[in-house]
């Protein structure tokens, strides 16, 4: 049974008091002199930021971008006295799949957005036309409209009981596939974990299983690995550019993620300035930011987080992944059982020193993650860096429907 047509449609309506405090804000920004930072040695630079707030104080148009995000189908329900919010677009063809998308950090829903078309009708896009999905993309609870949360223990492995919920007991689906990346991908495990018998299969764009974040060194991405004194000047630079992509925001996170939160939750440049640090040096790194995430697509994706006040809340996921860690279901192998897929993206900072597709599917074949999943398949790409579903997503559907593919026979 499928209950969709009995939900409410949802709406995005900023009122326009929020939105005027918004531009009053951006217009009375006291910018930082910033010297010697003209190319963002230290971090975004103000000559970088300060044509990007004046543009939001004075040219973005939030409404058009609400009218646009509007043309999808939305629902928010309740579960676990939490708000889930959620776009659902019907496949084509016969008996599609029902297909759930998970989204990371600081990755609103629409970054999967360009998944919608060639999953729900592949047949307009060189895809198998047989294998189609009903695509389900949920802001996760305490991302964007899946606010304002009632609890402060939200992590990964309780985000996946509430994504089960939706898809189960809301949805109507007895059996579904998943779809993450980043932190979408903890809970996608998470779900393959406990849920295993419910799920067709799953599809990754990064192998995270259960359990990161609980380590000793929690705050430290690296888990105070040094370089080897005989690595390559090659692997040396890789492993910088990797620390120098990813840990600050993890320490940052983890060590003290609400006093970060007092400043940008009350200072939208702040804020722009954090999330915007991490959209351009995640993206491709052999790519031209710019072209790839226009003003208009941040700014949307700022204000969202602006307006629902939700910085705080997706923030807190990192520790309380460590404060609430993760208790096991069951103790059979792999940990994660459905049988899964997985496209890499080359452009990522990680792993160091990657250049060939043969490479880096060799990387993870013979990595430390392998085991913990039912593989069958894995493909990987030039194009794109951190944020899959938004920077390749021909590749990654492509790659989802050749998994699911083998699933089915």
């Amino acid at each position: 049974m499928n209950k969709t047509t009995e939900l409410a449609p949802f709406k995005i309506d900023i009122p326009q008091d929020a939105l005027d405090d918004l531009r009053d804000r951006l217009k009375r920004t006291r910018f930082f002199d910033d010297l010697d930072n003209e190319e963002g040695y230290y971090g975004i630079s103000t000559a970088y930021l300060r044509p990007l707030v004046e543009y939001w104080a004075d040219g973005f148009d939030w409404r058009t971008q609400e009218e646009r995000l509007n043309t999808y189908a939305r629902h928010q329900v309740e579960i676990d006295g939490t708000p889930v919010h959620f776009v659902h677009v019907r496949g084509k063809g016969e008996n599609p799949i029902p297909l759930i998308i998970l989204h990371g950090w600081p990755w609103p829903g629409e970054f999967s957005y360009p998944l919608i078309e060639p999953l729900t009708d592949p047949a307009a896009h060189g895809g198998d036309p047989s294998l189609s999905f009903d695509v389900i993309i949920p802001d996760l609870p305490g991302f964007g409209f899946s606010t304002p949360v009632g609890r402060g223990d939200l992590n990964y492995w309780k985000i996946a009981d509430i994504m089960h919920e939706l898809v189960t007991d809301v949805l109507g689906h007895e059996r579904y596939a998943v779809a993450g990346s980043d932190y979408g991908a903890l809970v996608t495990s998470a779900l393959g974990h406990k849920y295993a018998a419910s799920i067709i299969g799953l599809h990754f764009g990064h192998d995270l299983p259960p359990g990161m974040f609980e380590n000793e060194r929690f705050w430290d991405l690296t888990d105070g690995a040094k370089v080897p004194e005989d690595a390559s000047e090659e692997w040396r630079a890789g492993w910088k550019h990797f620390v120098d992509t990813y840990a600050s925001h993890v320490a940052a996170h983890m060590l003290d993620g609400s006093t970060l939160t007092h400043g940008l939750n009350d200072s939208p440049i702040g804020m722009l300035a954090w999330l915007l640090k991490r959209w351009k040096s995640w993206s491709d790194k052999r790519g031209d930011f710019e072209a790839a995430f226009s003003r208009d697509l941040i700014l949307t994706q700022a204000t969202i987080f602006w307006v629902t006040q939700s910085i705080g809340t997706s923030i807190r996921m990192y520790r309380n992944a460590e404060r609430h860690r993760f208790v096991p279901s069951h103790d059979r192998q792999p940990v994660v059982e459905p049988p899964a897929g997985f496209t890499f993206l080359l452009g990522d900072a990680y792993p160091p020193a990657i250049d060939t597709v043969e490479d880096r599917i060799a990387a993870f074949e013979n990595g430390p993650t392998r085991g913990m999943f039912n593989v069958v398949n894995v493909n990987a790409h030039l194009k794109g860096g951190h944020f899959v579903h938004y920077e390749n997503p021909a590749g990654f559907a492509a790659d989802l429907q050749e998994t699911f593919r083998r699933i089915l026979g």
